[in-house]
């Protein structure tokens, strides 16, 4: 599906759908392409770019492979996080500037696009060229991404109330890896973000106004100030994850102590139990009617004096 946002003379925002074959506005300012169809690429290779990027080109993690300058336009490959239900994943999104026309592609749905095409419904986006478009993609990316270091934290704080819960270990092992993950995409989102603003302020230097150069330094002012958070959650995470695997080997040691203190108390009278075990009727030299009292009673003692030195020295 391919989606179009026109500039109009009187400097409002018109969202429109496109279909091959339709004649373009001479104001379109942003194509927005999702998981286009082979009717849609042949047409956007013909009327526009050289070759419409796939997914396996969209994952491409070389600094060369997403940021460049080619014959049809400037290209950035641009990561953005995406919410599925209680996951996050990243999705990166294709950019192709040409003079005052921006064409972004996506095989999947990205909510800061969505959140966009609201803003510019609502008439609440500055958006004067098509660049602007782009500086406000990676100024709502920031922000989704401050918002999800936020929910960072309330997670963690309730995780730290659940490491010591033996009805919850499982479940908190599984949520701190999930912080964990999570805090690994937003990380690499942030340093892609800054990487893609960079490259933008350099490239397009010379059309740049001093509205846009303000937006690039605060946005990159902000990346900034949340790249301490991130490893600041990190450790969080990591002290929390060794805190439960600690309290869950301390709870297995008890155990193990329980059953290692077992098997030294009863030592003594197994020793004794095989001993008298011996078969005293057809043993005349240990033929002896008290044998068996005997037996039992060292038994006893030596289970009980066993335990009261094991509970004195503090081992149990």
């Amino acid at each position: 599906m391919i989606s179009a946002c026109q500039l109009c003379d009187d400097d409002t925002l018109k969202l429109s759908t496109v279909k091959p074959g339709d004649a373009l506005p001479s104001d379109v300012i942003w194509l927005d392409v999702i998981q286009p169809d082979d009717d849609e690429r042949c047409w956007l290779e013909k009327l526009f770019v050289e070759d419409v990027p796939d997914e396996d080109e969209m994952d491409d993690i070389e600094s060369s492979s997403r940021f460049r300058v080619g014959p049809d336009g400037v290209h950035i490959l641009s990561l953005f996080p995406q919410r599925l239900a209680n996951d996050t994943r990243g999705v990166n999104m294709s950019f192709t500037m040409r003079k005052n026309l921006l064409i972004s592609f996506r095989e999947d749905d990205v909510s800061i696009v969505r959140l966009l095409r609201n803003y510019i419904r609502h008439d609440k986006a500055d958006i004067r060229s098509a660049i602007d478009i782009l500086l406000l993609l990676q100024d709502l990316k920031v922000d989704q991404l401050s918002d999800l270091i936020e929910d960072a934290y309330s997670t963690l704080d309730e995780t730290a109330d659940q490491i010591i819960d033996e009805d919850s270990v499982e479940d908190t092992l599984r949520e701190l890896v999930r912080q964990e993950e999570l805090n690994g995409q937003i990380l690499q989102a942030l340093y892609d973000t800054r990487r893609a603003l960079r490259f933008i302020k350099k490239t397009f230097e010379a059309i740049l106004d001093d509205r846009q150069n303000r937006s690039i330094d605060e946005v990159l002012n902000d990346i900034e100030s949340i790249l301490p958070h991130t490893q600041f959650l990190s450790n969080k995470i990591n002290f929390q994850l060794e805190a439960s695997m600690g309290y869950t080997n301390h709870k297995q040691n008890k155990i193990i102590k329980i059953f290692s203190v077992a098997a030294v108390v009863f030592m003594p009278p197994t020793w004794i139990a095989s001993v008298y075990g011996m078969n005293f009727k057809f043993m005349p030299e240990l033929d002896w009617k008290f044998g068996y009292p005997l037996s039992i009673g060292l038994m006893i003692l030596s289970a009980t004096c066993t335990y009261i030195f094991f509970k004195k020295k503090g081992w149990l």
